[in-house]
């Protein structure tokens, strides 16, 4: 089950007959429920095996799911292929999913031996290649950007003197020795390299930012857009995109595009950020990181986009 569901479901406030976007489909967890609650659905993934897993669904749905490999920086471009835009809500629920970090031959895990590969769409660099040939320098910057790493010229130094590395488990020993690791510690040292890799090769900032822009320019007046986050990386970014687009002047960000001028606020925040009870806490941990932030568009035009 995706983490915030019911908290989801109810912010899209969705009505029989309405067209929704599950931006990121995975196992399918809102999607079902959106179908659930009489929406047409079109849902999108960058993982081939996710929409594989989504066939049944799509089947079963009798033409009220249409699911598509993309990824959902691609949202505008794909529902206006189809004649789907406006739509009445979009559902964003950021980073890798369970699915994926459940299965170890993808490589998103320290916590199982598995090839080191996390890419979302399995095509492009992986893990791997990246580790085995960019400089120390280039990943120390990967690690601290996107993994907050404080050490992390110390870790890239054992990287590259550990060179060849071809597993998840090779990668996370060259990390707890570099840090320090005792098998009581509360978290894994290893936990921010895996983090910073992963959200490096598969662009997710700035497909975040891409998402966001593209769900703004295809939701109709009045139309939710709720977004689920994992890390403070991600929150903020959705944090100062809704501030700004709702009449807020945040400070810049560079994976944000630049707007040419101020423009009519494009969006009006829904309620305060929302984060899991305890209950789901139990009931599945990954909800411990979770933030929901909900906005719902305004009649103004969509924000004219400069160069990011």
């Amino acid at each position: 089950m995706p983490v915030l569901l019911d908290e989801v479901i109810s912010a899209l406030a969705i009505a029989p007959g309405e067209i929704h976007v599950d931006a990121t489909f995975g196992a399918g967890g809102y999607t079902r429920a959106m179908l659930a609650g009489g929406a047409q659905v079109i849902a999108f993934d960058r993982d081939p095996d996710a929409i594989a897993g989504g066939a049944a669904l799509v089947e079963e749905s009798a033409g009220a799911l249409r699911l598509i490999h993309a990824v959902f920086s691609a949202i505008e471009a794909e529902l206006e292929q189809r004649d789907a835009v406006p739509v009445d809500g979009v559902v964003m629920d950021i980073g890798v999913s369970s699915m994926q970090l459940d299965q170890p031959a993808r490589g998103f895990s320290f916590q199982a031996e598995g090839p080191l590969d996390m890419r979302m769409s399995q095509s492009g660099t992986s893990a791997a290649e990246f580790l085995n040939e960019a400089d120390e320098e280039e990943i120390a910057d990967i690690l601290y950007q996107f993994g907050q790493e404080p050490r992390a010229r110390r870790v890239a130094r054992a990287i590259v003197a550990a060179r060849p590395l071809t597993t998840t488990t090779e990668l996370a020993n060259v990390v707890r020795r570099a840090l320090g690791y005792r098998p009581h510690d509360k978290k894994d040292p290893s936990t921010r390299t895996f983090q910073a890799i992963r959200i490096h090769l598969n662009r997710e900032l700035d497909e975040l930012a891409d998402g966001l822009v593209a769900a703004e320019r295809v939701l109709k007046p009045g139309g939710r857009l709720a977004v689920v986050t994992f890390h403070s990386l991600e929150d903020r970014l959705v944090k100062r995109f809704f501030r700004e687009r709702s009449g807020g002047t945040p400070g810049g960000s560079r994976h944000l595009p630049q707007v040419a001028a101020k423009a009519d606020p494009s969006f009006e925040a829904v309620g305060r950020a929302v984060r899991a009870g305890e209950e789901e806490i139990a009931r599945n941990p990954r909800a411990r990181s979770a933030t929901l932030r909900v906005a719902k568009r305004t009649s103004a035009a969509p924000w004219p986009v400069g160069e990011a």
